[in-house]
């Protein structure tokens, strides 16, 4: 089985009702859901939005190769009312699913890097992953995944909406 993290956003519609459908559609497509993080509402990133993000962090155990999994995340946010990723700009959405680890492997393909690019920079992804992975070492940094949120430089305030019990959901 493969371990996989993965980060789920959404700002737009009933931000915490998108998760918990999401939740539910990853167990049902892609494999069992061992860890989930609280919520986490933040400002947007990298664009500018009215709404905020609510953000969590699940560890999900899938039979399924790196490139099986984009496909049934990316169709999960689809069929959820995600519209088309825009390549070079950030907008609000429904959903927004990123794979940020598969295993301890590093990929590189024209649409998909692993470890997340830019986990590092970014607190709300940084927090819920400490929350079900503290000491998860990263395979590029070598650093635990509290190291990196020590480091972090970004501001943005992070705030706990939430905790979610997955037995109520799957």
């Amino acid at each position: 089985m493969n371990k996989v993290y993965l980060s789920l956003g959404s700002n737009l519609g009933d931000k915490e009702s998108n998760l918990i459908k999401a939740i539910e559609n990853i167990y049902s497509q892609i494999g069992v859901i061992s860890a989930v993080s609280s919520i986490y509402e933040s400002d947007a990133w990298g664009f500018e939005s009215q709404n905020s993000f609510y953000n969590i962090a699940l560890l999900v155990e899938t039979k399924l190769n790196i490139t099986d999994l984009l496909i049934s995340c990316q169709s999960i946010e689809k069929q959820l009312g995600r519209k088309n990723k825009t390549k070079n700009s950030y907008s609000d959405r429904i959903l927004d699913i990123d794979i940020l680890y598969f295993n301890n492997q590093i990929t590189n393909f024209d649409n998909l890097h692993v470890p997340h690019p830019r986990i590092y920079e970014r607190q709300f992804v940084l927090q819920p992953m400490r929350e079900i992975a503290a000491d998860f070492i990263d395979p590029i940094k070598k650093e635990s995944i509290s190291e990196m949120q020590e480091k972090c430089m970004d501001s943005n305030k992070i705030r706990l909406i939430n905790t979610l019990d997955i037995r109520n959901i799957i």
